[in-house]
C-alpha cells in the first residue's frame, strides 16, 4: 500500500488519556498510506498510558521541537486533550504550523480544548466531540460534520468517526485517488445511520457468569486498529478484557509499528477460562497463532465447551479454519484470503455470528465487529449506547 510519490512527515502527539482508538486509527490508517508518522509523547517517558491501555511512542515532543511536518494531527481523549494543550512545544509547533498554512488536525475533544485555547481554529468551522461543541463554539464556527474540512484544518469528532477522519487527511496528503484505495483496502462502511449492521445465523444466548472474560492474543505484525478497537470498546462496555502476547515479550510491534503493551504472556492467560477468545487480524500474527499449540488448544476447548470465539481479517481464514474451528459455520473474512474458506456463503458480509462463533472482515468492520460482542453480552440497548457515545451512529 505505499505511495510512490515522497514520504509526507507527519506528527501524532500523544498523551497520558489520549483516546486510544482515535491514536492509533490515525497512525495506522496514514501510514497504510505511506506517510512517514512520528508518535510523539507529551510526557516524561514514551510509555504513555492511554484510555484503556497503553501505547508506546516513537520519540518525546522535545525530540521534534524543530522538526517540519506535512500533517500535526491530535487525538482526542479526556483528559488527553488537555495533557496536549498544556505542552509548550506542541503549541508552538500547532501554531507555526498554522501560520506557514500548512495541514493540522484534531479530533473529539481536541478541536475544542487544544485548537479553541490556541486560537488556530478561528473564524473557521470546525466539528469535535458532542460533549464539547459549546466550548468550540466559542472558538469556531461549530458545525455537527463527522469530518470538517476548513482550508487547512481537518477536525472530527470522535472514536467512530476517526477512521474516515484518517482517510480525509490522507486525500488531504496524497489526493483523492489513493485515499480511495486506503478506504477499499481498510473495507470502510459508507452507511453512517442509526445503527450498524451484523448478520447473525442460528442465535444462541452467550451467558456468561457475570461480567465477561474476555482474552485478547495480540502478537508481532497483529493489526493495532483491531486489536485497540475491540479491547476499547469491551473494556468501556464493562466486559474483564485480558490481552496476552503470544510473543516471548509483552510488548508487541503491531502491523504499521505502533508498539503495544500486553497485560500478561499467554502463557499466564492460558491458566483461566474465558467466555470469549477474540483474535485480532494481520498477516504475521495470524501466523503466529496458528502455530501456537496453546492458543490453537485453547479455542478447540472452546469449541468443545459451546463457549464463544472469534476472529477478524485474516484470522478467520489462516487460523479458524485449518484447524476446523470453523466446521459447520458461516463465516467472513478479509476478501484477499476469503478464497481459504470452505464456506462462502458470507464473505460479502461484515461482520457474521454464526451460534458461538464471530468472525469480521477487516480493520473497517471493528466498531461493528466489537459492537455484535457487546450486544451478544450487555443487549442490543447497551451497544447502541456504546456507539452513540462514539458516534459511530448518529448520537
Amino acid at each position: 500500500m505505499a505511495s510512490t510519490s515522497p514520504a509526507k512527515k507527519v506528527l501524532v502527539p500523544i498523551a497520558n488519556g489520549t483516546e486510544r482508538i482515535e491514536a492509533v486509527t490515525i497512525i495506522d490508517v496514514l501510514r497504510t498510506a505511506g506517510a512517514d508518522v512520528t508518535v510523539a509523547s507529551v510526557e516524561k517517558q514514551l510509555r504513555v498510558q492511554a484510555c484503556n491501555g497503553v501505547i508506546i511512542a516513537d520519540v518525546l515532543i522535545s525530540d521534534c521541537s524543530k522538526s517540519v511536518f506535512d500533517l500535526i494531527t491530535l487525538p482526542g481523549g479526556v483528559p488527553g486533550a488537555a495533557n496536549l494543550k498544556n505542552n509548550e512545544v506542541l503549541e508552538r509547533l500547532v501554531k507555526k504550523q498554522a501560520a506557514d498554512g500548512k495541514l493540522y488536525a484534531a479530533i473529539g475533544a481536541s478541536p475544542a480544548v487544544a485548537f479553541g485555547s490556541w486560537g488556530v481554529l478561528k473564524g473557521l468551522k470546525a466539528t469535535g466531540c458532542p460533549s464539547f461543541m459549546e466550548q468550540l463554539a466559542s472558538s469556531a464556527i461549530a458545525v455537527e460534520s463527522r469530518v470538517q474540512v476548513d482550508g487547512k484544518a481537518v477536525t472530527s469528532r470522535g472514536p467512530g468517526t476517526a477512521m474516515e477522519f484518517a482517510v480525509m487527511l490522507v486525500e488531504q496528503l496524497y489526493g483523492k485517488e489513493k485515499a480511495d484505495e486506503i478506504y477499499e483496502f481498510l473495507v470502510m462502511r459508507s452507511n453512517h445511520g442509526n445503527e450498524y449492521i451484523i448478520t447473525e445465523l442460528n442465535p444462541v444466548e452467550w451467558t456468561p457468569n457475570d461480567s465477561p472474560k474476555i482474552l485478547v492474543p495480540i502478537a508481532n505484525g497483529s493489526v493495532e486498529t483491531e486489536a485497540v478497537t475491540i479491547v476499547d470498546i469491551l473494556r468501556r462496555a464493562g466486559a474483564n478484557v485480558v490481552v496476552a502476547s503470544v510473543e516471548d515479550q509483552l510488548e508487541i510491534v503491531a502491523c504499521c509499528k505502533v508498539k503495544l503493551e500486553a497485560d500478561v504472556l499467554l502463557d499466564e492467560a492460558a491458566k483461566l477460562s474465558y467466555d470469549l477468545i477474540i483474535l485480532p487480524g494481520g498477516f504475521d500474527s495470524a501466523s503466529t497463532f496458528a502455530k501456537s499449540e496453546k492458543l490453537v488448544n485453547m479455542l478447540k476447548k472452546q469449541r468443545d465447551s459451546q463457549r464463544p470465539y472469534g476472529a477478524i481479517c485474516a484470522a478467520p481464514a489462516l487460523v479458524l479454519e485449518p484447524h476446523g474451528l470453523l466446521k459447520g459455520k458461516k463465516a467472513t473474512t478479509f476478501p484477499p484470503v476469503s478464497d481459504k474458506l470452505s464456506d462462502r456463503s458470507e464473505i460479502e458480509k461484515r461482520v457474521v455470528i454464526d451460534g458461538n462463533v464471530i468472525t469480521g472482515k477487516g480493520a473497517g468492520t471493528s466498531m461493528e465487529f466489537a459492537l455484535g460482542i457487546v450486544e451478544k453480552f450487555f443487549g442490543l440497548k447497551e451497544a447502541i449506547e456504546s456507539a452513540k457515545i462514539m458516534v459511530f451512529v448518529h448520537p
